[in-house]
Parts: C-alpha cells; structure tokens; sequence
C-alpha cells in the first residue's frame, strides 16, 4: 500500500474534521497490528455535517474525550455527534477539572468525557486570540516572530510531561482506552495535533510501536490540515488579521521537534518509558495490558 493510499484508508473521511483518523493499522515491534475502528483521534468537532455525525454513529463510538478548554468550547461550540451529551460551558468553569456525562433516555449514545489541557504560560489558543484582537504587525511579530511561536510550542510540549495535572489528564485517556467496555474512543482537542498528538504518541508508544512511526502518525497532521491551514492563513491577510499570517505556521503545523521536546522531557525525568508510565503517568500493568487486549489484534 502506498503512502498515500495508507493516509487515505486512516483517514475517518469527515467533511468537518479533516484530520480525524483511525490509529488501526500500525504494525508493532514484535509483528501485532493496531485494531482499526477503537482508537480514533481527531480536531475540532464542532464544524461537523449531519453525514459526518452519521459515520461516528455507525462507527459506534462509546466514548469521546474533549481536551479542550472551556474557553474553547464556549467560542468554537460543542462535538457535534448525534446522541453525546452537550456540555453547559457554564458548568465547565465551574467545574474547572474534569467532567463526565453520561448518555440517558432523552440522549441515548456515546459518554462525553471533557478533560481540559491547557496551561496559562502555554495556552496557544490565549495567544491566538490576542494576537489576531491587535491588529498591530509589530505587537504581533513580537509575540510569534524570531522564533517565539515554535519556542511556546515546543514549551507547551515539554509542559506535557512535567505538568502533574496534565499528566493525569493524558493518562485518564489511556485509561479509558484500556477499560473492557471503553473502546471505541474517539478523543480530539481543537486542531487534532497537540495533546491529541502526543496521546496517540503516548498510546503507540505503549504499545510497542516503533519510534519513527510513531513521528509518522504525528505528522500526518501536516498533510490531512494542509488545505485548511493555507485557507486560514490567506483569510487572516485577506482580511486584514496580521500583516504577516505566516507567523503562525508555527503554530498551526505539527514538528518533529515539538514532539521531541516531549520526549526529552520523559528521558530526563524517568529512567525510560516504562518508568514514565508507572511514576509519570501512575498507570499499572494491569491498564497497560488492557491497552494491548483493546488495541491490538
């Protein structure tokens, strides 16, 4: 199968999420498969179509994970799938932590599990909005420009692994995808990238896929967002946003560099990824054989 016939059949084919795709396919060291159609991972799914919502349904999805901010959910609008709860961004704030509902009679489908990442020193999507507010070319080059935004990313990266309560977010995922009647699960965040590029690294990981290949499912995000991140760079000159829109390429692109910041990370504070998971992430055998029985065929 060629590269790009590979990327087309990962790809979960949704109008309104072009970087939703499936984690089935990978081949790990020893020779298992990953099981197509119980890890999904994807953006924003806000902007989903009624057929969109249609596939997630028959692909029966029993869980899914929004690692968004209640900021985020509140301005960009809550997943669009038939039959999942709809979080009161009100109820978030109050919240401020993780949140569980339950499908019930009047809205019978997946559970919706909204687990915010985000960090007040690394909140990219903060950054974005005030500097696409000032309009000033100078305020914003000083914000992004010189190299700034990949530093922030790859910061944000390396807040991934040291960040406590972040930890926990990330590994409340694994969690859900090693429980019995947990898969499948279909966990995003806005741009389908960042944190929910390093759970599905954090996940292939885990299951003894190879180094390079789990760059490769990373930066996939490069070609399944390509379309969208030109068309959101030409509006933001078009109309007037910032001067110089590719400021946020950066930003908007998956790195090999942020993720390997990440990895940094968990070399210098853990002994290798096995200590990760136990110290780090405080997960157990018994959850990482859960992970291997669900995923792997």
């Amino acid at each position: 199968m060629t590269q790009q016939s590979t990327e087309i059949a990962r790809s979960l084919g949704l109008a309104g999420a072009a970087n939703a795709r499936d984690l089935g396919g990978y081949r790990t060291t020893d020779g298992a498969l990953v099981r197509h159609g119980v890890a999904l991972r994807a953006d924003a799914l806000n902007r989903l179509t009624a057929e969109d919502g249609a596939l997630l349904v028959a692909a029966g999805v029993r869980r899914v994970v929004d690692l968004r901010s209640t900021d985020e959910v509140r301005e960009a609008g809550p997943d669009l799938i038939p039959g999942l709860p709809v979080a009161d961004p009100a109820e978030l704030a109050r919240a401020a932590g993780p949140v569980v509902i339950e499908d019930t009679a009047d809205h019978p489908g997946p559970t919706l599990h909204h687990l915010p990442v985000f960090a007040a020193d690394f909140d990219i999507y903060v950054a974005l909005r005030d500097a696409l507010a000032d309009r000033d070319a100078a305020k914003q080059h000083a914000l992004l420009g010189d190299g700034k935004a990949a530093g922030m990313m790859t910061g944000l990266y390396r807040w991934f692994v040291t960040d406590p309560v972040a930890r926990d977010r990330f590994a409340t995922v694994l969690r859900l995808l090693a429980a019995p009647d947990g898969p499948p699960v279909l966990f995003h965040c806005s741009a389908g990238k960042d944190r929910t590029g390093w759970v599905a690294a954090l996940t292939l990981t885990a299951l003894g896929v190879d180094r390079a290949t789990v760059f490769e499912d990373y930066l996939l995000t490069n070609t399944r967002s390509a379309a969208l991140i030109a068309h959101i760079v030409e509006s933001f000159g078009t109309q007037g946003l910032m001067k110089d829109p590719t400021l946020l390429l950066p930003v908007f692109r998956a790195e090999s560099e942020y993720l390997e910041a990440a990895l940094e990370e968990v070399a210098t504070g853990w002994t290798s990824f096995e200590h990760f998971w136990q110290d780090g992430l405080g997960l157990d055998d018994t959850v990482l054989a859960g992970l291997r029985t669900n995923l792997l065929a």
